[in-house]
């Protein structure tokens, strides 16, 4: 049975409007007509999101988990941003990674600005691939020799924040394949 009040889609005046006014054409015109009338300072305008911190970890696929693990036990699920670069500090410091080093600096202050973040959680990780390249295996033939490194790493890296942002707090770790954690100071 059909509608007798429904217009029909053969009819040329009421096929015609039914498409010019259907609900999607609708929303999307009145979505349109909204930022003309707001402007493009209507983006601008919406409120800057706040979060605690930035964290700083290396891309390798056995220290995802762990990283995010090690975040959420201390409250900090979903209240910050993160960097993930080959190497985390070492990718921002190593002379061998220069190119990587501008990117790194843009995103953490697009992050003050965008999220109000209050410090930058850097956390390296034992058997770091980016280690070797940046400074050579033959230097990290023991877990001291790896320690010294990253330990050298990580005070280049909060020697840069402190120069380049010094209202952040840093915190530094070396992380270990089972997921614990040491501070490096």
């Amino acid at each position: 049975m059909t509608d007798t009040n429904a217009p029909s889609e053969t009819c040329a005046c009421c096929g015609a409007l039914s498409r010019m006014f259907d609900r999607r054409r609708f929303l999307y015109a009145a979505g349109a007509a909204s930022f003309l009338i707001a402007g493009p300072s209507m983006a601008q305008a919406a409120p800057k999101s706040k979060y605690q911190a930035m964290v700083l970890s290396c891309i390798d696929p056995r220290f995802q988990r762990p990283v995010f693990r090690a975040m959420t036990d201390r409250g900090l699920k979903s209240q910050y941003s993160k960097f993930t670069v080959a190497g985390a500090s070492i990718g921002v410091v190593a002379p061998a990674f220069k190119k990587w080093h501008k990117t790194f600096w843009d995103n953490l202050g697009a992050s003050v600005e965008l999220h109000s973040i209050t410090q930058v959680i850097a956390i390296n990780h034992r058997d770091c691939g980016a280690a070797k390249i940046a400074y050579g295996k033959e230097k990290l033939t023991t877990p001291a020799d790896e320690t010294e490194i990253h330990r050298a790493a990580m005070a280049e890296f909060r020697r840069q924040m402190s120069e380049k942002q010094p209202k952040l707090a840093v915190e530094t770790y070396l992380m270990s394949l089972d997921g614990k954690m040491e501070t490096l100071a």
